[in-house]
C-alpha cells in the first residue's frame, strides 16, 4: 500500500452541541471506519438524504460526528483481501454509507469489500456520480415497471418530482427507451430542461389530481413516484387497468391514504423500490445496465451543478429547501 497521510480532509457534521456544526476538518485515517478496502475518493454527489444526515433534526445519521455523502466514486488504494485491484475505478453507495459509516465527502473512504461496485466500462467516475443513488433508484424503478409488463407504446408514463435526482434520471432513462413521458413538477421554469431530457409533456402538480377520490379516470400506463404522500395516493387512483407505480420517495409525506378500489377493481400494483439494501450482485448488474441499455440519453445534462467540498453546505441547503434541480456532483480530489 502506498504511503498515506495520517489525516485527510473531510466535511464533517458534528451534532454533539446544541446545533450541528458542518465544516471541513482534518480526519485521522484511522477514524475512517470499518472495512477492508481503502478508496481515494474523486467524486461524490449531493442528495436529500445527505442534507438530512448533516442536520441534528434530520433523524438520519446514526453516528456522530459523521462524514455525510451516500455516494462516492474513486480509485482503489488498498484492496485488502478482496478481488479488487490497486488503481481500479469503483463506486460505492447505499448500505450504511454516509449514515452509520463515514461517506463520500472525504478524500479517502474505507468500506467493506461487499459494498464496492467496479466502475462499468463506458462510465467515468463523474458520470457515475451524476447518476449515484438517484440514478440507481431510477433504474430500479424502470426495471420493476418493465418486469410488471410495461412496454413502450403502452401509453403515457408519469414521473412525479421530475426535477429531483430520481425523477430527472427516470425521465431521461424512460425517454431513451421510447416511452411517452409526462414529467410533473412544481417548477414551471424547468419545463424546457425537462423536455430536453426527453419528456413528451411537462405538467404541474394539478395533473395528478385529487387524492381524496378513490378512483379517477384511467390515465397512466405506468408511473415513477418520487414524492409519496397524497401524490402517490392520487397516482394509484389514476393508473390504467393492470398498471403499476414504482414508489421510492417520501418528500410529500410518509402516509398514503387510499382505498382498496384501485387494487381490486383495476388490478393496479404498488411496487416498492429500495436502493439502500439492494444485494451487491444485483447492484453490480444494474450498474452494468446503467452503462449500456439503461444509460440516460442526456446523462451529462443531468449534472446541473458541480461543487467542491467547501461548496457542499450551500448545496445541501438548496436541496433541503427545494431549490435544486437535477444532480449536483461534488469534486472531492
Amino acid at each position: 500500500m502506498p504511503d498515506l497521510p495520517s489525516s485527510v480532509r473531510a466535511l464533517v457534521a458534528d451534532s454533539s452541541g446544541p446545533e450541528t456544526r458542518l465544516g471541513i476538518r482534518s480526519l485521522p485515517v484511522a477514524e475512517l471506519g470499518e472495512g477492508d478496502v481503502l478508496i481515494a475518493v474523486s467524486w461524490s454527489s449531493v442528495n436529500y438524504k445527505d442534507g438530512l444526515a448533516s442536520r441534528k433534526d434530520g433523524k438520519v445519521a446514526r453516528i456522530d460526528p459523521i462524514v455525510p455523502g451516500i455516494d462516492l466514486a474513486g480509485t482503489i488504494v488498498d484492496p485488502g483481501s478482496s478481488d479488487l485491484t490497486v488503481g481500479q475505478s469503483v463506486l460505492v453507495h447505499g448500505y450504511d454509507t454516509g449514515v452509520a459509516h463515514h461517506g463520500g465527502y472525504s478524500e479517502y473512504a474505507r468500506v467493506p469489500a461487499d459494498w464496492v461496485v467496479p466502475l462499468p466500462a463506458g462510465l467515468s467516475q463523474r458520470q457515475a456520480m451524476t447518476l449515484g443513488t438517484a440514478g440507481f433508484t431510477a433504474a430500479l424503478s424502470v426495471i420493476a415497471l418493465e418486469a410488471h409488463g410495461l412496454t413502450p407504446g403502452a401509453g403515457p408514463v408519469l414521473v412525479t418530482g421530475a426535477t429531483g435526482g430520481v425523477g430527472s434520471v427516470a425521465v431521461s432513462i424512460l425517454a431513451a427507451r421510447s416511452y411517452e413521458v409526462t414529467a410533473v413538477t412544481g417548477k414551471a421554469e424547468a419545463a424546457d430542461w425537462l423536455r430536453s431530457l426527453g419528456a413528451a409533456d411537462v405538467a404541474d402538480r394539478s395533473v395528478v389530481g385529487d387524492a381524496s377520490r378513490p378512483l379517477r379516470r384511467e390515465t397512466w400506463a405506468g408511473a415513477v413516484d418520487c414524492v409519496g404522500g397524497e401524490t402517490l395516493a392520487a397516482v394509484v387512483a389514476s393508473l390504467r387497468y393492470g398498471a403499476a407505480v414504482a414508489a421510492s420517495g417520501n418528500t410529500g409525506g410518509i402516509g398514503v391514504s387510499t382505498t382498496v378500489f384501485p387494487f381490486i377493481l383495476r388490478a393496479v400494483s404498488l411496487l416498492g423500490i429500495d436502493s439502500v439494501q439492494c444485494p451487491i450482485d444485483r447492484r453490480r448488474a444494474v450498474w452494468a445496465r446503467l452503462a449500456t441499455d439503461l444509460r440516460p440519453s442526456m446523462l451529462d445534462d443531468l449534472a446541473t451543478d458541480e461543487v467542491r467540498l467547501a461548496g457542499v453546505p450551500d448545496a445541501l441547503n438548496r436541496i433541503l429547501g427545494g431549490g435544486s434541480r437535477g444532480r449536483t456532483v461534488v469534486r472531492v480530489d
